[in-house]
């Protein structure tokens, strides 16, 4: 749900009502922790965590401008996420001319992050303005006053940020020295859509979040296999009630019989044939993202519900089954959650409505991040410790009906090195 723009006077009322998360008692901590910040106290938070605090770490709040809580979620999850966090700073450091009057995504992101990283104070609030107002000029679909999904979001920025790298590599293509890193680290060179071959450039983008698929197909006429290789940022799941991550991603990795008006054309049978088909990851990445798609579009009624069910996804995952890569063990740091309508009678509905529309389309973002030992919740500006069992009350809810409207939208797994 879109956050009213806050006021010291009128803090404690929005973060009461803001997503559900958070008792009367928070909102009221977090009203002091503001002006503890500001002044020379201690936040509450530094008190809670004391000598367990980690050295050199900020746990910052993000102002939220209105409707901006899904902007606020995915950039906490990409902060803590540590590869990416540090290649930001040295693109900051070391890359970015300070002479420079062109501003883009990229260094309206690395001033947010810097300002966070190179703070004196361990705790407090920042106003991402300028960033988010940049996005918005980047992407008038960002404009709107309406609720906007944090997994678009994440897919735009992502994206966004290779085309600059890209643009700024093609600059200086001709220099000996920038070359290298253009290179695949296996040296491949990949098909592109319009047929052109070239080695593609390997941003830290791509070394942090890409994997890579492999479409197999198998015609069962002349068992010839056809394998396409396609690259992700993020894999989007389908679910199922009362089901498991593992559960989900083997299903997403099954094997498909393609017949009737699906048949596959076979190059060496030169028609079309029963075939099976499946995916399998090639190149596992260094962090996985994964989608939970609890928004399925229903035609009759011309828009779209949110799925409540309840998927379990674990703090340590492995995907052996589904990769040809034998280093796929991960280890969950964080879950962006989405709070909105549970299933059932509009009136019955806990939330208020926005735009005229039904708070499926409205609702609210937080982040729940793993940082050094212990779990934080990030809800905009406020930032609280949690239990790692809090988790739990993400996972949806096993009933048609339930109060519970918190649910684990996009996960967020570092790869684990084998010991």
């Amino acid at each position: 749900m879109a956050k009213p723009a806050r006021s010291p006077t009128a803090e404690a009322l929005p973060a009461a009502v803001g997503s559900g998360l958070r008792s009367l008692a928070s909102a009221a901590s977090g009203f002091l922790d503001r002006w503890s910040v500001v002044g020379t106290g201690v936040s509450r938070l530094e008190k809670t965590l004391g000598d367990q605090f980690p050295e050199g770490e900020h746990y910052f709040g993000l102002e939220n401008f209105g409707n901006t809580c899904y902007c606020n979620s995915v950039l906490q999850a990409l902060y803590y996420c540590i590869p990416f966090r540090e290649q930001l700073l040295e693109y900051y450091t070391n890359y970015r001319n300070p002479g420079d009057a062109e501003e883009n995504l990229l260094t309206c992101l690395a001033d947010l992050f810097a300002q966070i990283s190179l703070s004196k104070k361990k705790t407090g609030v920042i106003s991402p303005k300028r960033f988010v107002h940049r996005v918005r000029k980047q992407n008038e679909s960002f404009c709107s006053s309406m609720h906007q999904d944090a997994h678009e979001f994440l897919n735009f920025l992502l994206n966004e940020i290779v085309d600059i790298l890209e643009k700024e590599f093609s600059t200086v293509k001709d220099s000996p020295e920038s070359t290298s890193p253009g290179r695949a680290a296996n040296g491949e060179v990949y098909h592109l859509a319009n047929e052109v071959r070239r080695e593609p450039l390997v941003t830290w983008v791509h070394k942090n979040f890409q994997g890579i698929l492999t479409n197999e197909t198998k015609c069962l006429m002349c068992e010839t296999v056809t394998a396409k290789d396609e690259t992700f940022l993020d894999l989007s799941i389908d679910i199922e009630q009362n089901s498991s991550l593992t559960s989900c991603l083997k299903s997403f990795f099954s094997t498909e019989i393609l017949n009737a008006e699906d048949k596959f054309f076979c190059d060496n049978c030169c028609s079309l044939q029963e075939a099976q088909k499946r995916m399998k990851i090639k190149k596992a990445p260094q962090i996985l993202v994964i989608h939970l798609k609890r928004f399925k579009f229903i035609e009759q009624l011309s828009q779209h519900k949110k799925l409540s069910y309840r998927v379990v996804y674990p703090m340590e995952l492995k995907l052996s089954s589904a990769s040809h890569d034998v280093d796929c063990e991960y280890s969950l740091f964080a879950v962006v959650v989405h709070t909105g309508c549970r299933e059932g009678p509009e009136e019955e509905c806990p939330h208020p409505k926005e735009g005229g529309w039904c708070c499926v389309y409205g609702g609210h973002y937080v982040s729940q991040i793993k940082s050094g030992d212990h779990w934080l919740s990030f809800d905009d500006d406020s930032v609280d410790k949690i239990q790692e069992s809090t988790l739990q009350t993400f996972y949806g809810s096993s009933r048609e009906y339930s109060r519970n409207s918190d649910h684990g939208y996009i996960l967020f797994y570092e790869s684990v090195a084998k010991s």
